[in-house]
């Protein structure tokens, strides 16, 4: 699924226009990307929770070459899924 089939799902079940169950789905993910930006953690009750961690600086290597190579610190969106939808994903 993505944008668009979540738009469409989403204009089929509340009798809106296409474009404008787009612009809804497009809202959402942008708000839940600016609160990320935020470091917010962005709780969906019944649905999870969107998170950012922090990833050390680390080294590494080229596999190419096999040269070290320091690898920059980072940040990370992790998702964890609420238990009504782990639940419904394990029957």
């Amino acid at each position: 699924m993505n944008n668009s089939d979540l738009a469409d799902t989403v204009a089929a079940a509340h009798a809106l226009s296409k474009a404008d169950a787009r612009k809804l789905v497009d809202g959402i993910f942008s708000a839940i990307a600016d609160a990320a930006a935020k470091g917010e953690e962005v709780s969906l009750n019944g649905f999870g929770k969107f998170k950012v961690k922090d990833t050390p600086a680390r080294e590494g290597r080229n596999p190419a070459t096999g040269a070290t190579i320091q690898i920059a610190a980072s940040k990370k969106l992790s998702f964890a899924p609420a238990k009504a939808v782990k639940d419904k994903l394990n029957g």
